[in-house]
């Protein structure tokens, strides 16, 4: 795989904590770096695909769950009285 350099500035205190993490680990720093970042970039497109479909579904007009009956839900969560998933209402 094709590598681009970048520059990026960070607080003393995480240098050193990378520092002695890549030591321990007995991994470069631009290693440990990559791979964090890939991890940060995959979650943060995923959780942003996530918001976008459910927008689009939301402005389609399809069948959806009423706010107040997911706040319920919710509020029941881990509790003896816990409800059922809320269903789409059409």
């Amino acid at each position: 795989m094709a590598s681009k350099t970048i520059t990026i500035r960070v607080p003393k205190e995480l240098s050193d904590q990378l520092d002695r993490l890549a030591l321990s680990m007995r991994r470069s720093k631009s290693f440990l770096v990559t791979e964090a970042l890939a991890s940060y970039v995959a979650l943060n497109a995923w959780q942003v695909e996530q918001i976008e479909k459910g927008l689009a579904e939301a402005r389609s007009g399809a069948p959806g769950v009423p706010q107040a009956d997911v706040e319920a839900w919710v509020r029941s969560s881990r509790t003896l009285n816990e409800r059922p998933k809320p269903v789409p209402k059409p």
